[in-house]
């Protein structure tokens, strides 16, 4: 019996907001994020954001899984070999580093999450083909939403494109179904077979967020019970947005003026489906 919530219409209306919000916070932040700023600091203007002019709550605050300590503070800054939840502090960002901002806000008890990746100064050709490369992996996913389809299809076009690229996709980590609740299910893989796993329903919502590595796929957590780094020590990236299933394929709801076009892979279909 599946335990995936179907959201009402009142529901996915919430959800907009919070998916609309999460993403502004991402826009407001944007001209921070250079050489010379600490992890910190982002975190300390992202929650100032959020709490005094969105009258949002940022969802990562106190946040606490089963098995783990509270969650420090309002957002995630993954940088470098950081595959996610690196715990902001004094870490100065240098030229040449690259750093996930992982964004989820609370509005009206809904909740909207969101990452995009940000360059520090000039990044390495490695690194901006990596991040092009998981962006569109993303997207790809995003594009195979639609009622009838299964959640092993998003899996499935997620790796393909990540190995075809020669790089490797994080597995102990997945997207997840959101809604009044930060993590609820489905678990959405981002690796797996076409046709296997959950079939889509209208109302359904969840986030799409793969992790893809330039090494090996293998993770290390560290003493802080939260950062978790690729265990070569190669680079990482991922991005993520919010997904409804629609009546005829998806909605992506972490949209805002600042929001990435889709890649030219997905072609117009996703363009036409944003639009909309």
């Amino acid at each position: 019996m599946s335990t995936i919530s179907i959201k009402t219409t009142e529901e996915i209306e919430g959800m907009r907001v919070a998916g609309r919000l999460a993403s502004e916070v991402l826009d407001y932040i944007t001209p921070f994020v250079k050489v010379g700023v600490t992890t910190g600091e982002l975190d300390r203007l992202c929650h100032e954001y959020m709490v005094n002019v969105q009258g949002s709550i940022p969802a990562p605050l106190n946040y606490c899984p089963p098995g783990y300590t509270p969650y420090p503070k309002a957002i995630c800054t993954s940088v470098n070999d950081v595959i996610c939840h690196g715990i902001p502090g004094d870490k100065v960002l240098k030229n040449g580093d690259v750093v996930n901002l992982d964004i989820t806000v609370i509005k009206d008890g809904f909740h909207g999450d969101n990452s995009r990746m940000f360059f520090i100064g000039e990044p390495s050709i490695l690194a901006k083909r990596l991040s092009d490369v998981t962006y569109e992996c993303m997207w790809l996913g995003i594009s195979k939403v639609k009622p009838g389809a299964h959640l092993g299809d998003i899996g499935h076009v997620i790796q393909q494109h990540a190995e075809k690229n020669g790089y490797s996709v994080v597995r102990e980590f997945c997207g997840h179904g959101i809604g009044r609740v930060f993590h609820e299910e489905p678990q959405v893989l981002h690796y797996g077979r076409p046709g296997t796993l959950e079939k889509l329903e209208a109302g359904m919502i969840f986030t799409i967020e793969p992790m893809i590595n330039a090494g090996r796929r293998d993770i290390r957590e560290m003493g802080d019970g939260w950062t978790i780094k690729t265990k070569d020590r190669s680079l990482s990236a991922q991005w993520e947005h919010t997904i409804l299933v629609t009546e005829t394929g998806y909605e992506v709801l972490t949209q805002s003026a600042g929001t990435p076009p889709p890649p030219a892979i997905v072609g117009t279909q996703a363009q036409a489906a944003v639009a909309a």
